[in-house]
């Protein structure tokens, strides 16, 4: 290994660092906040419904978080079976998976899934798409669905 030398200069003086004028100075009150002007202005974009963010998609959001895996006691949506949302206009295509192919209850969760999407106010049809790819690990789950299962 390499022996590190150090070399240290000795000055007499250094040059003056400028400082800030004293609040309350001339030069302070006439400085105008133009770098925030316009982000003060401006109101935030109104999120469309449809989006996430949005009225409709969080309710739809909250509808899914309303169905429990009857094993475990995790809604789906924090368990991480719930893969995407997409809403055009009133039409719903929610895209899922189950813990396992062999799930007890592979025949009846997206029909319940469909039904409580589409019972959403603003939902006029829903559809699910029960995927397998990518397959469903724990690293899907929230944190609050890990903390609930004593993983975190």
């Amino acid at each position: 290994m390499a022996e590190r030398k150090f070399e240290v200069e000795e000055v007499e003086s250094a040059p003056e660092v400028p400082k800030a004028p004293p609040v309350g100075s001339a030069a302070v009150e006439s400085r105008k906040p133009d770098f925030l002007e316009g982000f003060i202005r401006e109101k935030p974009a109104a999120t469309p419904a449809g989006e996430p963010g949005g009225d409709l998609y969080e309710a739809v959001i909250d509808a899914l978080r309303s169905i429990y895996d009857p094993e475990i006691p995790v809604n789906i949506y924090d368990l991480g079976l719930i893969y995407n949302v997409e809403l055009d206009d009133d039409h719903a295509l929610v895209t899922m998976t189950l813990t396992t192919p062999h799930c007890p209850v592979a025949e009846t969760m997206p029909g319940e899934v469909e039904l409580r999407v589409g019972s959403v106010p603003g939902i006029g049809s829903a559809e699910v798409n029960l995927v397998w790819d990518p397959p469903w690990d724990p690293a899907k789950m929230s944190d609050e669905a890990k903390l609930e299962m004593g993983m975190l």
